[in-house]
């Protein structure tokens, strides 16, 4: 096994550098990004949106990083991901990493992504002691498919997110209606704000329905690709393909076609931006979410797994 030296702590602009050279060439072996959203909005914007970071290096250079959630409250999971580079696979790196970043979470029950859940990282898990916890779907459709006219309950309207004003409500309708997501019901004013401040960010593509001048739900687009936020609003890269980022509405509204409503406003402004693909997550246990996007044509592209690890504790005697 190769000795790696393992370091935590504020990575300098040079280490940001590496680790996002790296999740490319790891995304070019894989075929799918080691790096989630959340960790990225780390690397680029540092205590705006704080965690740990740990680097692992053999002789001088970059093999491997990790990251960890700041710790919450006692016993709390934390939460995390980690990447090896692709040619210094197979020897006990991943391993070696995994086990510092037990270390570092002091006690707490560790959860790890697998993106891609590829057959790697599931043997890596296992042997780690962890266990599969959780799963997140990628589905697909094609934007060239028939697509339904979106049909508002009455009384409904639609616009599009005023910025600076916005704000506020979107995130206590957020809350609401993810009031029992681990991650996004727990959104705050940064976390929408660093995303405001994207290249990707665009208001045009960001729907929110009003009942009686009330915002009851809304549909976040996001477009990913090269050139795709070259022209906001302007027509996407052929290579470039739209996201259903975030659907959500009001618990009130559960039931009244609200929620597919605005997912079809959301995707015909995808097609009309000239893109030929959407995407979008949904946790694999959420069947009703997973039945209403199979009605609207999507269907499983690829699956994301959450592994975890908990605290073994030893029993006292005497």
């Amino acid at each position: 096994m190769t000795q790696p030296s393992i370091a935590t702590g504020t990575l300098t602009g040079a280490q940001v550098g590496d680790v996002l050279a790296l999740a490319e060439a790891a995304e070019r072996t894989d075929g799918v990004a080691p790096l989630s959203e959340h960790t990225l909005l780390h690397l680029r914007y540092g205590d705006r949106e704080p965690g740990r970071d740990l680097v692992l290096s053999v002789h001088g250079a970059i093999a491997g990083y990790a990251y960890t959630d700041p710790p919450g409250a006692p016993g709390a999971d934390l939460s995390g991901e980690l990447m090896i580079d692709p040619g210094r696979r197979r020897q006990g790196l991943g391993l070696a990493l995994v086990r510092a970043l037990i270390a570092e979470a002091d006690g707490h029950p560790v959860r790890l992504w697998a993106h891609g859940d590829l057959p790697a990282a599931a043997g890596l898990a296992r042997a780690a002691g962890f266990e599969r916890f959780r799963a997140l779907w990628q589905m697909r459709r094609s934007l060239r498919d028939p697509l339904a006219e979106p049909a508002f309950p009455a009384g409904s309207t639609l616009r599009t997110f005023v910025p600076g004003r916005d704000e506020k409500d979107w995130l206590d309708l957020n809350a609401r209606a993810f009031a029992k997501h681990p991650e996004q019901g727990a959104w705050t004013r940064n976390d929408l704000e660093l995303r405001e401040h994207e290249a990707w960010f665009d208001p045009a593509g960001f729907f929110l329905a009003e009942r009686h001048g009330v915002m009851a739900g809304f549909h976040w687009t996001k477009i990913h690709g090269p050139g795709a936020q070259d022209i906001p609003g302007g027509p996407a890269a052929p290579e470039a393909i739209g996201e259903v980022y975030v659907v959500g509405v009001d618990p009130g509204e559960q039931g009244t076609g609200l929620g597919r409503a605005l997912t079809l406003a959301g995707l015909h402004y995808l097609r009309d931006r000239g893109l030929s693909q959407a995407m979008l997550y949904v946790d694999e246990d959420n069947v009703p979410a997973i039945r209403m996007y199979q009605a609207l044509g999507f269907s499983r592209w690829r699956t994301d797994a959450m592994y975890r690890r908990p605290v073994r504790r030893v029993r006292e005697s005497g």
